[in-house]
């Protein structure tokens, strides 16, 4: 079933929660999972395994003796190991002294300094192979645009329209069209178009070659609408199509994104060409922060649409090594991107709004999941990804800094001081807690 058939009109916050609840459980329960399997089978024996903080709505004892659990608070979760004296993690001096020698080799403080490692970094890790495994099916399930560009459906857009389903698309204005894997020719090649709003298409159609008219091949269409974004806020659909900006007719989606970016922020009046039916909105652009081929960013308006074909193109199976290929190159661009995101944050380049608390990453999930399931276990793949990057940031009381204290005692000989410890997980919890007020701050009053 399409997510977007559960989303009722009167019911739309109420689905954004629990799209979040979901989202956030299924990463959380694969990263303590992780924490789980791999301390296991290094010999560290789990106590509790909990989805959620807080009183226990439902449990139950497996047969090695650990307690698996669900609390009420969805908001995270843990793995309790043997001789922790809490969640964070912490030494239950009491529980380790009655305990002995064998015994202790089967706790979190007692196991081996490899041990202790593979079972807090499995964690991040099982996020990175959560979202590999998504981003490897989904691409998988959408195949990549065959070659030559042949029309498997074509969309409903107004003005002329000879292209046929079945068409492969040889050439364009009298331009052979290169393939959509060359990727620099070919943007060089969508760059260079003559700017009319109808065009000679030579096809390939039953064996002859023809040549037909139809619209501008990069039509101002709604390809995809981003998640809070003044598109999205606006009612905005993908398969909109805009005939007309402040009064003047666009044929074009350069011809749209040029207006935006130069609005300086002032509303835009669209018309709205939308299955026949004439619709109009006013949306005020907003300032976003792009990032670049070299790492940098720039700041323009967007109304956040992403442009899309004026049909569906056919596809090819992809195998699953490309796909895995192209999954794990994913995951690599969404951890760079996001290390450069923070970095120019911190150094004042860009804005801090680009950083979110709870509410956005909310919203952001229950737009993903009315543009449909595979948009959804996108987004899933995504925030995996941010997730288990953010826990290995070198914070006491995250994942990162547990692998910090070990780092030291690899190269000291010992464990900091449980005094150090104290103080340095007091330091991490308050960081931790900063973060997260910033981000909900930035939510709420900052950038709404």
């Amino acid at each position: 079933m399409d997510l977007t058939t559960m989303i009722p009109q009167f019911g739309g916050f109420l689905w954004t929660v629990v799209f979040f609840i979901v989202a956030l459980s299924i990463i959380i329960a694969i990263h303590e999972y992780g924490h789980y399997i791999v301390g296991k089978k290094s010999g560290i024996f789990p106590e509790v395994f909990s989805l959620g903080f807080g009183p226990v709505i439902w449990s139950r004892m497996d047969g090695d003796g650990t307690k698996w659990q669900i609390a009420a608070i969805p908001f995270g979760g843990y793995v309790k190991f043997r001789g922790d004296a809490n969640a964070s993690g912490g030494v239950d001096a009491d529980a380790m002294e009655a305990l002995d020698e064998d015994e202790v080799r089967h706790t979190m403080h007692g196991a081996p300094l490899w041990a202790r490692t593979a079972t807090v970094a499995a964690g991040p890790v099982f996020n990175f192979i959560l979202s590999i495994a998504i981003f490897t099916g989904v691409i998988m399930y959408q195949g990549t645009t065959a070659d030559p560009l042949t029309i498997a459906n074509l969309k409903p857009v107004p003005g002329t329209q000879e292209l046929r389903e079945g068409d492969e698309i040889l050439a364009i204005a009298g331009r052979a069209l290169p393939s959509a894997e060359d990727g620099a020719l070919y943007n060089e090649f969508m760059a260079n178009l003559p700017q009319q709003p109808v065009l000679d298409y030579t096809v390939k159609r039953g064996g002859q070659e023809l040549t037909v008219q139809g619209p501008y091949f990069l039509l101002p269409l709604a390809g995809g609408v981003a998640p809070r974004s003044a598109s999205m806020d606006a009612g905005l659909e993908a398969g909109d199509i805009i005939t007309h900006i402040n009064g003047e007719p666009v044929f074009a989606f350069k011809q749209l994104q040029t207006a935006v970016e130069g609005s300086g922020g002032d509303a835009v009046a669209l018309t709205i060409w939308r299955d026949g039916e004439v619709l109009d909105k006013t949306l005020t652009p907003r300032v976003t922060d792009e990032p670049l081929a070299d790492g940098g960013f720039r700041t323009v308006y967007r109304i956040g649409l992403a442009s899309g074909l004026l049909f569906e193109p056919d596809t090819v199976a992809v195998g699953l090594g490309d796909s895995l290929s192209g999954a794990v190159g994913q995951v690599g661009r969404i951890i760079t991107g996001s290390v450069s995101g923070l970095w120019h944050m911190v150094t004042g380049q860009i804005s801090t709004c680009n950083l979110s608390g709870p509410i956005g990453i909310a919203e952001t999930s229950g737009d993903m999941a009315k543009q449909g399931t595979t948009n959804f276990l996108w987004f899933i793949g995504v925030l995996s990804t941010a997730i288990g990057l953010l826990n290995l940031f070198p914070i006491p009381a995250l994942d990162g800094g547990h692998l910090m204290f070990y780092a030291y005692e690899a190269v000291s000989g010992r464990p900091p001081s449980d005094r150090a410890l104290q103080v340095l997980m007091s330091i991490g919890i308050t960081l931790v807690l900063a973060m997260m007020v910033f981000g909900l701050g930035n939510d709420i009053l900052f950038c709404p």
